[in-house]
């Protein structure tokens, strides 16, 4: 047993967890608590080693977790990280989360290794905004809000998407954007996880601050508690955005498609 990994009162398991959590200092607990409650993993709390410095320590253990998450700076992240990354095929991946769970950063092996999907995970379970860089996913211009009846299957899911994209393709599409009462929908996971696509929850108070309806819906205001889900679940995804499609309903399936316009402004 090692205090790295040690909790209060816990053991430490046989074997490593798939995520990692490094905290830098005692401050990041409640984070910390969160994260594995929601994703699980293995915490690490440097600071029961006074003797050994931090970033020696995360170089001893780095290649033990095939994720991260870092809750620190991130300058402090890129500093452990120095003379540890190798390859973007065979790196961990690592996503950056700040004290205040404002920010989810993919900062290492973001498209290869998973970190940009793992930030939209680490978001989703803190309430905090995921930050993507890498190319291949920045530069997509379309956000999908989507709302659905329970237990509607992928294949319907999907079908509507086609139907709201029209012309445009799904190879466009950066995100999918929902409210929390539909995190763990099967139907729209398995869609997601087929394309490739991350899932962004938003909490039914954000979206209710934000109400961007062109026809509210008496249905989802019963039920959800809101005028509409797919539409301001996009508009608030991609605040720069125009919405491309208002809401289009197909099967059980509500989609709106905003459009970021960043190269307008």
């Amino acid at each position: 047993m090692t205090a790295l990994t040690q909790a209060p009162q816990a053991l430490q398991p046989l074997r490593p967890a798939p995520l990692g959590i490094w905290l830098v200092r005692e401050e990041g607990e409640a984070l910390a608590a969160c994260l594995r409650a929601r994703l699980g993993g293995d915490i690490y709390r440097p600071w029961l080693v006074p003797g050994i410095a931090q970033k020696a320590q995360f170089g001893a253990v780095y290649r033990e977790h095939a994720q991260w998450v870092m809750v620190a700076a991130s300058g402090i992240a890129v500093r452990f990280l120095d003379g540890l990354a190798l390859d973007k095929h065979s790196d961990p991946a690592v996503v950056v989360l700040d004290e205040a769970g404002r920010f989810a950063v993919s900062l290492l092996a973001g498209h290869e290794g998973g970190a940009n999907l793992l930030a939209y995970r680490v978001a989703n379970a803190v309430g905090a905004a995921p930050v993507v860089t890498t190319a291949s996913e920045a530069l997509k211009p379309l956000v999908l809000g989507i709302g659905c009846r329970r237990d509607v299957p992928a294949e319907r899911i999907e079908a509507a998407v086609l139907h709201a994209l029209g012309g445009r393709k799904l190879s466009e599409v950066r995100e999918v954007a929902t409210v929390d009462l539909k995190a763990n929908e099967p139907g729209l996971l398995a869609f997601c996880r087929s394309h490739g696509l991350p899932l962004r929850v938003f909490a039914r108070a954000t979206l209710a601050a934000r109400p961007w309806v062109s026809k509210p819906s008496d249905w989802v205001r019963r039920n959800v508690g809101l005028d509409g889900v797919c539409e301001p679940c996009a508009l608030v995804a991609s605040p720069r955005g125009a919405l491309l499609v208002p809401k289009t309903s197909l099967d059980g399936v509500a989609v709106a498609v905003v459009e970021d316009k960043w190269m307008e402004i």
